[in-house]
């Protein structure tokens, strides 16, 4: 079959990713460790603030069973969620998920946060810059991400990372309160040209 035509079916695969002083590993479900950081990292004040789960993670059990859930999803080869580790430490940094792909199409959709006591080091810029290449590596041709409008720190990452922003997704959030808010589009093709490494740490770099 010639490249970029037809129908694609394939899977995910359970591996690790590596690079740029980040060891990228799938969340261990059975580990105390990761689930304290998933239930940190997603009842942080700053996390809430711009995501609204389907279903809110409040104590170790549920982290214990989101944990379980992206396991199972890495089994199934439908999703790959990362717990973003300190490559020489081993201290966990963040989370970052190639949520979904739809294959027939060749698209993938993108998630992540930062722990807060890991922000201001690049942490989601050099997660993100690894799970893209190893997404295009897999054939994806198209990763899409959006956030918040007002979230200024994931539309820097986004951009650093070489997504370009695309448009507004209108009245696409649910806030806490029962709002809505716009969301900025970004995507990046497996033909764009690589993203040049940022070197930045200043205080706005929050991400």
């Amino acid at each position: 079959m010639t490249k970029g035509t037809g129908p694609v079916t394939r899977r995910l695969v359970c591996t690790e990713l590596r690079g740029d002083g980040l060891l990228l590993r799938p969340w261990d479900p059975a580990s105390d460790a990761d689930a304290e950081a998933m239930l940190t990292g997603v009842t942080d004040p700053e996390f809430k603030l711009w995501n609204n789960p389907a279903k809110p993670i409040e104590d170790l059990a549920g982290a214990r069973e989101a944990l379980r859930n992206r396991a199972r999803q890495w089994d199934e080869g439908v999703a790959g969620s990362y717990c973003v580790t300190d490559e020489v430490t081993g201290r966990i940094l963040g989370s970052i998920s190639l949520i979904s792909v739809y294959w027939p199409n060749r698209n993938g959709t993108i998630g992540y946060w930062v722990l807060p006591d890991a922000r201001g080091k690049r942490v989601a810029t050099r997660s993100l810059g690894l799970l893209a290449d190893w997404a295009f590596g897999l054939g994806v041709h198209r990763l899409a991400l959006d956030h918040v409008v007002a979230n200024e720190a994931s539309c820097r990452v986004a951009e650093r990372c070489g997504f370009v922003g695309e448009g507004i997704l209108r009245g696409s959030h649910l806030n806490a309160d029962g709002t809505f808010s716009n969301a900025h589009m970004h995507a990046r093709l497996a033909t764009d040209r690589p993203a040049t490494p940022a070197t930045s740490t200043t205080p706005a770099d929050k991400a």
